[in-house]
């Protein structure tokens, strides 16, 4: 255990992580037609939520799915704040709110990359956690408004960050409780 597998990569939790890479490629020919930039919001949030229950109800997390999920989330944001930036829908601070969460776990997804250990016990305490879901659907949310133009995005950017920073902090309390049972 801990190592990555390729074979890992095409089991149901791999490919529901693995699709969120077209679906961010897709964002940027898509942002102008609200409707279908938000269906794929939906399809990748759902991507998200079941990549990691099907993991955790069938016993599937595996080492290179607990790197594989993260790193295709970012990538996924990635593509839509990007997009967001460049049509002007979202400003580079509302940004920094957005991805509190995901530049404070950043060193956490680097080290799980780089440390068999550190991916063995991931995949072993496969757990979800419950601010850093909240934090998703707040940035869901917070985007899903930015594609609408709506006026309410303001105060929900802040929100967000709170929570981005919460999660972040609790990824980070939960990694240092787990280095220190070893």
């Amino acid at each position: 255990m801990g190592l990555y597998r390729a074979a890992d990569l095409v089991t149901m939790p791999g490919l529901l992580s693995l699709a969120r890479i077209p679906l961010g490629a897709a964002f940027p020919f898509v942002v102008e037609r609200p409707a279908v930039a938000l269906g794929v919001l939906v399809v990748s949030a759902l991507t998200d939520v079941m990549d990691g229950w099907w993991a955790r109800t069938f016993n599937r997390a595996t080492p290179t799915g607990a790197v594989l999920d993260p790193m295709t989330d970012k990538l996924f944001v990635g593509a839509v704040v990007g997009t967001l930036v460049v049509t002007g829908a979202l400003s580079p601070f509302a940004i920094l709110l957005l991805s509190t969460r995901e530049i404070g776990e950043l060193p956490l997804v680097l080290y799980l990359a780089s440390s068999r250990s550190a991916r063995k016990k991931r995949a072993e305490q496969p757990k979800a956690n419950l601010p850093g879901k909240l934090a998703t659907v707040l940035q869901f949310g917070c985007v899903a408004l930015a594609i609408m133009h709506q006026a309410v995005l303001g105060p929900l950017l802040w929100i967000t960050g709170g929570m981005g920073a919460f999660a972040a902090t609790s990824y980070w309390i939960r990694a240092l409780r787990t280095h220190a049972q070893r």
